[in-house]
């Protein structure tokens, strides 16, 4: 306790913008600062034009008050300062790193951008700041909670819940909890033990609970969940817990359950943004940062509409949402607006909408032939992933051009010639010298 005390009185190394905002703006000089600090960063990496980043803003402004003196909360304008989300394998907006006692290796936040999950997160870190300086001896939890050191779990990173914390360990977070009903006298869970112990101390910056109960002293609560033999490992999904349960389907090493873990989280994992391109940093932030970059030339609004030109947006975020898991980026551009890189993509010949897949590290693309249909670009996608599809070179980036985004608008009226008129004919006079007709 004496140690989260001291955090609170670490004086300030980066002062804050204006005294209303909580969230400190970083530069160059200012991250180098962090970097440098004994104090505890949550840092997210954003864009203006990011849609997500703007969700987030508020909320992240209020657990940055809510942890004003304990924990800093630093914002970085990946437009203005590309570099400095580089070393840190920034590849999508917003990207929240948490920088704790080793600065050089900042954990990921990957669980709900919401305040409360924020807060969370920064204290986890704040106890395992806390307690490493205390010599790596565990304060435990906080008051109705269970002890990170249990004779059962055999260590610090598994929480041991009773029948009265086991509401707010498990069912009280938004957390992905593992729950392990073991048994002292039970061989197959002393060897579960260590596994379980070395997967929780890996994620332990991760929105993940490792929980391990004593079902010989826990009869009651083994007996809600169906414990009929140990080990039972049971899994509440991330998010607000309604006491459903799934059965852990996985292996018992810690690989096991580390693998299974980041799986999870990847379900809850808010699918990319899509974006239009229409300046340099919205195309280097989904196309250059990424494996693959799905990008989709769709026709001039006059020939779409607004109401077709939604529909083909909606139709790629149906495709980001089913392939978030994959490290891909996903925009789209109007017919004619970026005539360098149609050139360069070999856009153009065969109509719009069309789709072209590039890998900016390795210089090459490949074009989708056929319908713009779901079923047509998951093939797309499935060919590229087995190396069935054709690529072609792609002898560096083409410059893009910074454009005036949709305004989602049906686009300007067309302009028609006045019909003409034949009883117009009456009034005309003929040429002095020529017949009549």
């Amino acid at each position: 306790m004496l140690a989260v005390l001291a955090l609170v009185a670490l004086a300030a190394l980066v002062p804050a913008v204006t005294a209303a905002n909580d969230v400190l703006e970083l530069d160059p000089s200012s991250f180098k600062a962090m970097l440098k600090s004994d104090e505890i960063y949550v840092t997210a990496f954003t864009a203006p034009w990011c849609g997500h980043c703007q969700r987030l803003k508020p909320e992240y402004q209020k657990a940055a008050a809510a942890l004003k003196g304990i924990v800093k909360f630093a914002n970085v304008d990946m437009t203005q300062h590309q570099s400095l989300g580089g070393p840190y394998n920034v590849q999508g907006f917003p990207t929240i790193k948490i920088f704790g006692a080793d600065k050089q290796h900042p954990s990921d936040f990957n669980s709900q951008r919401t305040a409360k999950a924020l807060v969370d997160a920064a204290l986890n870190e704040v106890r395992a700041v806390a307690n490493a300086r205390m010599g790596g001896k565990s304060s435990g939890r906080s008051s109705g909670s269970g002890s990170r050191s249990g004779s059962g779990s055999g260590g610090k990173n598994v929480i041991e819940a009773s029948g009265s914390s086991f509401g707010s360990d498990v069912l009280g977070t938004e957390d992905l909890v593992i729950v392990a009903f073991t048994a002292p006298w039970c061989g197959h869970c002393q060897r579960l033990h260590p596994e379980y112990e070395k997967a929780a101390r890996e994620l332990k910056n991760e929105p993940v609970r490792f929980v391990n109960v004593d079902a010989t002293q826990e009869q009651s609560l083994a007996a809600q969940y169906g414990v009929q033999g140990y080990p039972t490992i049971k899994v509440f999904p991330a998010g607000p817990k309604s006491g459903e349960t799934e059965d852990y389907p996985a292996g018992r090493s810690a690989s096991d359950f580390v693998e299974y873990a980041k799986s999870k989280l990847l379900e809850t994992k808010p699918a990319p943004e899509v974006v239009e391109i229409a300046d340099n940093s919205a195309f280097a932030s989904s196309c250059t940062d990424h494996q693959l970059c799905f990008i989709t030339f769709v026709p001039d609004i006059l020939d779409t509409k607004a109401e077709g030109r939604n529909a083909l947006i909606e139709l790629q975020k149906d495709m980001a949402e089913k392939y978030k898991r994959r490290p891909f980026g996903w925009v789209w551009a109007a017919a004619g607006t970026q005539p360098a890189l149609e050139a360069a993509l070999d856009v153009g010949g065969f109509g719009y909408p069309a789709l072209v897949a590039v890998n900016a590290k390795k210089e090459r693309f490949a074009t989708m032939r056929g319908a713009y249909t779901e079923d047509s670009i998951s093939d797309f996608v499935g060919r590229l992933l087995t190396g069935r599809q054709a690529t072609a070179n792609l002898p560096g980036m083409p410059t893009v051009e910074k454009v005036e985004p949709w305004d989602g608008s049906d686009g300007p009226e067309e302009a028609f010639e006045e019909e003409f008129d034949l009883s117009d004919l009456d009034d005309v006079e003929l040429d002095d010298g020529k017949d009549e007709l």
